[in-house]
């Protein structure tokens, strides 16, 4: 005889969502509804938020999760403050972002203890440091143009005349040997191999750039109101990202991932999650004391620090105001 299964589902923000394929629950159990929006399309850099949807940990955990991703058109931000989503997925520059526009949210657990930013350039060019790179035309992207490259000016004398616009097309890098772009370590250095070229990438995070990346942000009312769930997601979330990390068990996460993006691959999602390890993108520094998504007082000082003296934040912010360590920091994974 067939058995039947009711789940009982409550949103944590108050909102109607589909159900998520995974594991049966019986009767007694319920499940939270949790929304969460990545901050751009399928990926393996969002790769752990998949693996708990697959694997079941979001469910073990009481929650019923409902990614959606992220595209062009997009602004997770106001999505959040409407109640439209719970929470999403952001970065360090955001947090601080909150606390200089008066902002009621904060970012709670970083997955990334680096910015997967690079500068790509040609191996073979002469081109050996960052400092090499002074002087030289870059091409920058808009966004990058107000977060790592007044970091990039401050640190290594860089000048706004370097700067060219980045379209993100590959083809001007790949016409010009001397040709410096920007790029994430997990994706244009491995476009650029395909297309025939040899890249060196310079991952700028190495150099002192501090931003968390792949953040967990919320409105500060609902993670007041709503902490113990908070909890269990963020928790289910850091498992999940420990075991993508891992790359054994992954195919279903990856599937979900192809399904949501059929622009992926599988070669680019394995070679996102060798780039990262290699790098030490979600596993380093406090992570592998405190667990993956870890966050410290110390770290989010010399972050604001540094881009106080970039002339990116005004002096006498309050940053502690832009995160929240009570869900991190309990070796949740290790």
């Amino acid at each position: 005889m067939r058995t039947r299964y009711r789940i009982e589902r409550r949103a944590l923000g108050g909102l109607a969502l589909a159900v998520v394929a995974g594991a049966r629950i019986g009767v007694a159990q319920s499940l939270d509804r949790v929304s969460f929006h990545t901050n751009w399309r399928a990926q393996a850099e969002q790769g752990g938020y998949y693996q708990a949807v697959a694997a079941g940990i979001y469910r073990r955990h009481g929650i019923e999760c409902e990614l959606r991703q992220g595209g062009p058109q997009l602004d997770p931000v106001r999505l959040m403050l409407s109640g439209r989503v719970d929470m999403i997925m952001s970065n360090g520059f955001q947090a601080l972002t909150y606390v200089r526009e008066n902002v009621p949210a904060l970012t709670i657990a970083a997955m990334m203890q680096k910015d997967p930013q690079v500068l790509m350039t040609h191996a073979g060019n002469g081109i050996e440091s960052f400092e090499d790179m002074r002087g030289k035309p870059i091409l920058v992207g808009s966004g990058g143009r107000v977060t790592y490259w007044p970091f990039l000016k401050s640190r290594f004398g860089f000048t706004d005349a370097q700067v060219r616009p980045y379209t993100f097309n590959l083809q001007p890098f790949l016409v010009d040997r001397m040709a410096i772009q920007q790029g994430f370590i997990s994706s244009e250095p491995l476009s650029a191999r395909q297309a025939g070229a040899s890249p060196r990438s310079f991952l700028i995070a190495d150099a002192g750039y501090e931003n968390y990346q792949t953040t967990i942000d919320i409105q500060r009312s609902v993670m007041e109101q709503k902490a113990e769930v908070v909890q269990r997601f963020v928790t289910a979330s850091i498992e999940g990202w420990t075991e993508y990390m891992k790359a054994q068990d992954i195919e279903a996460a990856n599937r979900l991932i192809i399904r949501d993006n059929p622009d992926m691959t599988e070669e680019r999602i394995a070679y996102a999650i060798r780039a990262m390890n290699g790098a030490g993108i979600v596993v380093s520094g406090d992570a592998t004391t405190l667990g993956v998504g870890a966050m410290t007082d110390a770290r989010w000082e010399r972050f604001y620090n540094t881009m106080r003296d970039a002339g990116v934040y005004p002096a006498g912010l309050d940053f502690r105001r832009g995160y929240d360590l009570r869900f991190v920091n309990k070796r949740a994974g290790l």
